[in-house]
């Protein structure tokens, strides 16, 4: 791994975590993140592997209750609405932000997939006794600093109910990833990922993620960390694990 990659990059701050950042490239960055995720994010797994079982099961004690939390623009609950409406079921989706900004966005272009849309950190659902079949997030955690990250951990906990599932995803960092991301955001830089942040942000996001033995070594007990491709990682907790 490069020096440049060897140590996270916590210092580095993405564009469009700024207050201040430009509201037109802002607007276009969410707009353009489902198609990103869909490439690199994989959620047709997660909707296979974590949701449909759970969303069967919950068919016979009422809604699935699923948590966004970090939603961003909203893009993953739009999906999961959608691909859960196409295969016959029903879920209640939230999609969690603390930025305003996000939630704004999001909101104004739900296209009707009738996800609920709240600008809240975790505790504040907790405080509420709020709870929820799955918790999730996606690209979350390298925006975290430890005690935030700690923070989400063990509210991701709280909030889930008996039988439920935590699973939050994001990228591993690697040389092969920043070099593979640089690489294949470049020749649509000045087309489809022109006036956004993304290509900058996803080389800044890279820098600043775990690899799978960092989040190991600060994960609580009770949760587990799975790697996957292309440089992925999960940190995974089940009702049943050891709580902390």
């Amino acid at each position: 791994m490069s020096p440049a990659l060897a140590v996270r990059d916590v210092e580095t701050r993405e564009l469009m975590d700024d207050p201040h950042a430009d509201a037109r490239m802002l607007a276009r960055t969410y707009g353009r993140f489902g198609f990103v995720n869909a490439l690199v994010s994989r959620p047709g797994t997660l909707y296979r592997r974590d949701i449909l079982p759970r969303v069967e099961r919950a068919e016979r004690a009422g809604r699935l209750r699923i948590l966004d939390v970090g939603a961003g623009g909203g893009d993953l609950c739009r999906l999961l609405a959608g691909r859960l409406r196409h295969d016959g079921y029903d879920a209640e989706i939230t999609a969690l932000d603390a930025d305003e900004r996000a939630i704004r966005w999001a909101s104004a272009h739900d296209r009707g997939a009738g996800i609920r849309y709240r600008r809240a950190l975790t505790t504040e659902l907790v405080d509420a006794g709020d709870t929820y079949d799955v918790v999730l997030s996606n690209h979350v955690l390298h925006h975290l600093d430890e005690d935030e990250l700690q923070t989400v951990l063990s509210d991701s906990m709280r909030l889930v109910a008996p039988g439920g599932l935590v699973s939050h995803h994001d990228i591993a960092r690697s040389r092969t990833a920043h070099v593979l991301f640089a690489a294949a955001t470049w020749p649509i830089s000045r087309t489809l990922l022109a006036d956004s942040f993304i290509r900058e942000d996803g080389l800044i996001s890279i820098r600043r993620s775990y690899t799978v033995a960092e989040l190991t070594a600060i994960a609580p007990t009770g949760w587990t960390v799975r790697g996957g491709l292309p440089s992925r990682l999960e940190l995974r907790w089940e009702e049943g694990s050891a709580r902390s």
